[in-house]
């Protein structure tokens, strides 16, 4: 029995199996390297998140948003010209509002609004100042 080409066939099937490996062999390298990136990149991104979390607190606060009414803008440009606390009619008054209870109603309750936003503190009971 000639056993050559049986050799033959293994000697084809080796250098195919060796080519697979090697080339196997460089995907490895080549993913092992990106590996190396992307973890590098992962560190990079938690030392940043790290450092920017621990700068918040020297970032001053960004101002609360007023609600759409523009009677917000006037009410805070009047606690900004006065010199002590204003009530809801002073502040209706300013507006060119009639004194009328629905008005004061609506002005005190907006200056409530301003309280809950941290804009206005309420030193006393119905007298409004600007927050400090």
């Amino acid at each position: 029995m000639n056993i050559q080409p049986l050799l033959q066939a293994l000697d084809i099937q080796e250098e195919a199996a060796r080519a697979q490996a090697d080339d196997l062999r460089r995907q490895i390298e080549g993913l092992q390297t990106r590996l190396r990136e992307a973890e590098t990149h992962l560190e990079h991104l938690a030392i940043t998140r790290k450092t920017v979390t621990s700068l918040t607190d020297r970032l001053p606060a960004s101002p609360p948003e007023l609600p759409e009414h523009p009677d917000y803008a006037r009410i805070l440009t009047d606690f900004n010209e006065a010199t002590g606390p204003l009530r809801a009619k002073d502040v209706c008054q300013s507006l060119g509002h009639e004194l009328l209870p629905k008005n004061v109603k609506g002005i005190r309750a907006k200056l409530k609004r301003l309280v809950k936003l941290g804009i206005l503190t309420e030193a006393d009971m119905g007298s409004f100042a600007r927050k400090q």
